[in-house]
């Protein structure tokens, strides 16, 4: 049974709504990068957020995995909400098995409250190191964290900026279970797909055969901006070659996600239904698109249905 897209009087008011891709997902699809957010009146937002997002439903989130076409989902903990997991875990809980989670944890953590997180569905926890996003947490605390999370399994997923990756790098290196790079490290899509400093961040990839990376988010990344609004399906032209590369020399190790609902984006509010029309272009044969929304995060995420 599938849920029907329904707008919440409110919500992401400049957002018209999804419109269905041209691409057909292959069965088993998964989006592995989406969010819920709230509600706010049942589960408040952090007070040291940076950012207030729009509310953000199980439901309507559960709606727009079955417009589009997935099958399964991998919700993840985002900065407005802290290490207060309840909405993700709550998403989890009502999915019925067709979710999973990366959450976001402190040090001090019990090993009590991180079992309890895994058999509710969550799967890794996020370092961010975005600086406008958060403030920086100390290493020692994030190794402690691994140190929790290492006995289940679990990967840790990582948000950074391009410019960043050099004093990260080493760090991210000694982390001792797979990694996860959130957005291709939000590469500068203005320059050289083939120059020094995207060949810096695929070196990182090279560097150990347990870290993934999603190529995501273009409505992020782009320069050029989303296409006219001229029935045209292709967009983000300037990220396509960045993704190509990492998917073609990664097949093995790369994710796809929405980021629904696409919060602190203000010039432009991107239109799901494209989105999923660009896997096509950074994955052009089904056997590369097969492995980078089925295979993949399957094995990740679903390792005991692989």
């Amino acid at each position: 049974m599938t849920t029907e897209f329904v707008k919440t009087p409110g919500w992401l008011d400049w957002y018209a709504g999804p419109t269905r891709p041209a691409y057909r997902l292959p069965e088993g699809a998964v989006d592995a990068h989406c969010h819920v957010f709230g509600p706010g009146a049942a589960f408040p937002y952090a007070p040291e957020r940076k950012y207030t997002p729009c509310d953000a439903s199980k439901e309507e989130l559960s709606a727009l995995r079955d417009r589009l076409g997935f099958a399964r989902n991998v919700i993840v903990q985002a900065t407005c909400h802290g290490a207060d997991n309840r909405a993700m875990v709550d998403a989890l809980r009502a999915s019925g098995g067709r979710a999973r989670g990366v959450a976001t944890l402190r040090p001090g953590v019990t090993d009590a409250e991180v079992r309890e997180l895994h058999e509710a569905g969550v799967r890794g926890v996020r370092f961010n190191f975005v600086r406008r996003l958060v403030d920086a947490a100390p290493r020692r605390d994030l190794l402690d964290v691994v140190e929790r999370i290492a006995p289940y399994g679990w990967h840790v997923v990582v948000y950074f900026e391009a410019a960043d990756l050099p004093d990260l790098r080493d760090f991210l290196l000694s982390i001792p279970v797979p990694l996860v790079v959130d957005h291709m490290g939000r590469p500068d899509v203005s320059k050289d797909p083939d120059g020094p400093d995207f060949e810096a961040f695929l070196d990182f990839l090279r560097a150990r055969t347990d870290i993934w990376c999603k190529v995501t988010c273009p409505e992020r990344l782009t320069v050029s901006g989303p296409p006219a609004l001229d029935g045209e399906r292709e967009a983000y032209r300037d990220v396509v070659p960045f993704a190509r590369r990492v998917v073609e020399e990664f097949p093995d190790r790369v994710l796809w996600g929405t980021d629904w609902p696409h919060p602190n984006l203000t010039d432009h509010m991107p239109d799901d239904g494209l989105l999923v029309d660009f896997v096509p272009h950074i994955a052009p044969t089904p056997e590369l698109r097969h492995r980078l929304l089925v295979d993949n995060p399957t094995r990740l995420y679903w390792p005991e249905a692989d």
